[in-house]
């Protein structure tokens, strides 16, 4: 497979139903465990609490994705969730989709973008601290398999 495009050729898109089993797809690649199933993203698609975002060069495959939830009332959004294909890390893609996150966020009103992490996902931790985000807490035993994980926090100004 090429090597994926640069960032300034990527595009981020709401994803829509035609999406769902390359996001259940790309779920299972990347994560172990704490994987979200084909029923909550068909959920989260018709929701308008939550957004699935695409990053894609193309129109198939997508090189990866990121779900963000809103709840009403409230001024800070959450990045539940961040995967790219393999192929596509370290090509601004991870960049790519939490920019859009926090564009979605910032159109919501919202005025921080938190999430969660793996203690021991050190590309993702760079990733955020590059971006702005702030650890603000530990998570104790907080994945499935036991592991600890840390908060970050971005404000949206």
């Amino acid at each position: 497979m090429p090597p994926p495009p640069a960032a300034a050729q990527m595009r981020v898109r709401r994803a829509d139903i035609s999406d769902l089993d390359d996001l259940v797809m790309l779920e299972q690649r990347s994560f172990d465990g704490d994987r979200m199933s084909r029923a909550q993203y068909r959920r989260h698609l018709a929701s308008d609490s939550a957004r699935v975002l695409v990053a894609s060069a193309g129109r198939r495959p997508f090189l990866g994705s990121a779900v963000v939830f809103f709840r009403k009332r409230s001024g800070v959004a959450r990045l539940y969730s961040l995967a790219s294909r393999p192929e596509a890390r370290g090509k601004g893609v991870g960049t790519a989709l939490v920019e859009a996150a926090e564009a979605a966020a910032r159109r919501r009103r919202c005025r921080a973008l938190r999430l969660e992490v793996r203690a021991d996902n050190q590309a993702a931790i760079a990733l955020y601290q590059r971006m702005g985000y702030q650890r603000i807490g530990c998570l104790v035993g907080y994945y499935e398999d036991g592991a600890d994980g840390w908060r970050y926090e971005k404000l949206l100004l």
